[in-house]
């Protein structure tokens, strides 16, 4: 009789290989759902598969949008490490983006113009203290009433949402900007050096390349990494 048995340890070959069949199966279903809406499956997948490599500038907007993503991962990482099923963190990102938004506006709009290094620190401390901020409430409600985690950081990605709206379109509107919901242009000593003339991308990309290398230390080589 034919019987499913658990394996003694996890599949290092199914480790590598599940990313990529995962990745192969998303591509043959898209390219299904776009023949059944009348378009060419082949043509669609190019704009996701590529285009965005396409040209030096299209692979530097992946790059900068990449940049949150793997700081937010590694984050969720230790939480998950820790079995702490946290999947609020686009309301912590937002949390960490009116923070450090809001000391580069505070800055802008008193004409405060400090040397770059301690403006982009300023703005980054700030950024986040207020994710962290935003995590500790869920963290204070889970430990002190129990409350499931992953139903009140989700439930807090709205309210985070609703803030950000509230200032965009409210406070920190900017008055000569004819009616669109954003704030004033920051000051140019807040703005993250550039890593590429002439495109987006900032040194916020090797900050989270060094913020792996510290997370895999403390995760694979500390005492309190293994703790967890």
């Amino acid at each position: 009789m034919l019987r499913l048995e658990a394996r003694p340890q996890p599949s290092k070959l199914m480790s590598l290989l599940s990313p990529v069949l995962a990745l192969v199966l998303t591509a043959m279903i898209a390219a299904l759902l776009f023949a059944a809406l009348g378009k060419d499956p082949i043509r669609g997948l190019s704009m996701f598969f590529v285009e965005p490599f396409s040209s030096m500038r299209q692979i530097s907007e992946v790059v900068l949008k990449a940049t949150p993503l793997i700081v937010i991962a590694l984050g969720l990482a230790v939480c998950y490490r820790s079995n702490v099923w946290n999947i609020g963190a686009e309301g912590q990102f937002l949390l960490g983006v009116l923070a450090g938004g809001g000391v580069a506006l505070w800055l802008t709009t008193h004409g405060i113009v400090l040397p770059k290094i301690v403006a982009v620190s300023l703005v980054l401390i700030g950024g986040v203290l207020g994710g962290m901020a935003w995590a500790a409430i869920t963290a204070l409600l889970r430990d002190k009433f129990n409350a499931s985690e992953i139903l009140v950081s989700l439930m807090l990605v709205y309210v985070a949402q609703q803030l950000v709206n509230y200032m965009v379109f409210g406070p920190w509107k900017d008055p000569a900007g004819f009616n669109f919901p954003q704030t004033k242009n920051f000051d140019a000593s807040t703005w993250l050096p550039s890593l590429m003339s002439g495109t987006r991308l900032h040194i916020g990309f090797v900050i989270a390349l060094v913020l792996v290398g510290l997370t895999w230390v403390f995760m694979f080589r500390l005492f309190r990494g293994y703790q967890l």
